[in-house]
C-alpha cells in the first residue's frame, strides 16, 4: 500500500533565526567551559602537592575537553544548517586549547546578540509610543530607517561572529593536509574490508535463499513430473500436471524476487520513486513516498538508495510492529539525502548485522547511514550518499 507526495519535513527555522540562537547558545557555552578552565586551572594549582590528585583532575579535563569541543561542532553545524562532522583532533590538549581560545567569539558574541537585544527593546518601546499616539508619522518613518538599518548590520555580526566561531573550530578541530590524507587511506581500507564482508554476506544470502527456495521447490516440481510420467491414470497426471505448473509459477516469482535482490533491473527504466511505488504495493502496511530530487542520481546511488529502503520498509513489516513507513527523498549538499521512518516499537541495534550491512552499502560510495531507534520507536533511518 502506497501513498505518494505526501510532505514528512518539519517546520522550517527562517534564514537567520539559527545563526542568531547558534551564536547565543555559543556565549552561553564560551561563559560555561571558560568558567571550568578557570576552576580546573585552580584545583591543578591547589593539587601541586599531591600529585596523584592532579594527575586525577588533569585526566577530567582532558576526557571531557573532547565532549564539549564535539557539542560545539554540532551546535555550528546546526546553526549553519549543514550535517554535523565529527572533530577529527578535538582530543587532550588541542580540545582545551580550542575551548580557551573560544572566549573571542563569545565575548563578541555576547556584544552582538546583546545590541540586537536592546534593539529589540527599543522597538517595543517604539511599538508602544505609536499604538499610544506619542510619534508624529515623520518621526515614527525616520526610526524604522534608522532601525532597519542597524538591523541588517547586527545581522550582519552576528554572521560574522559565527564565521569566526566556525574558522577557528576548523583550525583547531579539523586535520591538515597530511593528517587528511592519512585518514582517508584509513577510512578506504576500511571502507573496502567492508565492502568486501557486505559482499560475501551477500553472497551467502543469495545462496541461501536460492538453496531454501527456488532449488527446494525445483526439486519437488521434478517429482511431481515424474509421478505424471509414471502415472497410468490420466487425470492423475493431468492433476500432477496441473500441481507442477502452479509450482512453476511459484519458482519463477522466487527466481525473480532473488534477481531483483541481486540488482533491480527496473532502474533501468524507471526512475527510483516509482520502483520504490512498486515495492510498495506489495507491503502489507501503508508506505508514503516523498521525492523531491530536480535531477535523477546516478545508478549506483539509486541502487544503493533502493537497496536500504527494501531493507528498512522488510525490517519495519516484520520486527517494528509499525503501522505507517514515510520515505523521504531529496538533494542533499552536493548529494542525495533520503530518511526512512516507521512508528514501530524501535529499539533497533545500529551494531546489528542487518543494519551494518546497510551501513557498508552507503560507506561503499562514501556515504554515511545513521539510526535512531529508541525503544518504544519511533525509528528514523538517514542516508547520505554523494552524487559527485
Amino acid at each position: 500500500m502506497v501513498v505518494t507526495g505526501v510532505p514528512t519535513g518539519g517546520v522550517r527555522v527562517g534564514r537567520w533565526a539559527r545563526p542568531v540562537v547558534g551564536v547565543a547558545a555559543g556565549v552561553v557555552s564560551a561563559v560555561v567551559e571558560v568558567a571550568s578552565l578557570v576552576a580546573a586551572g585552580l584545583l591543578l594549582t591547589l593539587t601541586v602537592p599531591a600529585p596523584v590528585l592532579r594527575r586525577r583532575v588533569l585526566a577530567a579535563v582532558l576526557r571531557y575537553a573532547p565532549v564539549a569541543a564535539r557539542w560545539e561542532r554540532r551546535r555550528l553545524a546546526w546553526a549553519a544548517n549543514r550535517p554535523a562532522s565529527a572533530p577529527l583532533r578535538a582530543t587532550g590538549r588541542r580540545a582545551v586549547g580550542y575551548l580557551a581560545l573560544r572566549v573571542v567569539p563569545g565575548l563578541l558574541g555576547a556584544l552582538t546578540v546583546g545590541v540586537l537585544a536592546v534593539g529589540v527593546v527599543l522597538a517595543a518601546v517604539l511599538l508602544r509610543a505609536v499604538v499610544t499616539g506619542g510619534v508624529a508619522v515623520p518621526d515614527l518613518l525616520l526610526q524604522l530607517v534608522i532601525g532597519s538599518g542597524l538591523l541588517l548590520v547586527n545581522l550582519q555580526a552576528v554572521a560574522s561572529v559565527g564565521a569566526l566561531d566556525r574558522h577557528l573550530a576548523r583550525r583547531m578541530l579539523e586535520p591538515d593536509g597530511e593528517d587528511a590524507l592519512r585518514r582517508r587511506i584509513d577510512e578506504l581500507t576500511e571502507s573496502r574490508a567492508g565492502v568486501m564482508a557486505a559482499v560475501d554476506a551477500e553472497r551467502r544470502r543469495i545462496e541461501r535463499d536460492l538453496h531454501d527456495g527456488v532449488q527446494q521447490r525445483l526439486v519437488a516440481l521434478g517429482m511431481l513430473l515424474g509421478r505424471a510420467r509414471r502415472s497410468r491414470d490420466p487425470d492423475r497426471a493431468r492433476a500432477l500436471l496441473d500441481q507442477a505448473h502452479a509450482d512453476v509459477q511459484w519458482a519463477l516469482d522466487e527466481l525473480r524476487e532473488v534477481a531483483w535482490q541481486v540488482y533491480p533491473s527496473a532502474l533501468d527504466h524507471s526512475p527510483l520513486d516509482e520502483v520504490l511505488t512498486m515495492v510498495a504495493r506489495r507491503t502489507p502496511i501503508p508506505v508514503r513516498i516523498s521525492h523531491a530530487l530536480p535531477d535523477r542520481p546516478p545508478r549506483p546511488v539509486e541502487a544503493v538508495l533502493y537497496f536500504i529502503a527494501c531493507e528498512a520498509i522488510t525490517n519495519a513489516a516484520k520486527h517494528a510492529g509499525a503501522t505507517v513507513i514515510d520515505i523521504e527523498i531529496r538533494a542533499g549538499d552536493g548529494g542525495v539525502d533520503m530518511w526512512v521512518r516507521d512508528d514501530g516499537r524501535g529499539g533497533a541495534d545500529p551494531a546489528g548485522s542487518g543494519l551494518r550491512g546497510l551501513a557498508r552499502r552507503a560507506a561503499a560510495l562514501d556515504g554515511n547511514l545513521d539510526v535512531s531507534s529508541p525503544p518504544g520507536g519511533p525509528t528514523t533511518i538517514r542516508v547520505t550518499l554523494p552524487c559527485e
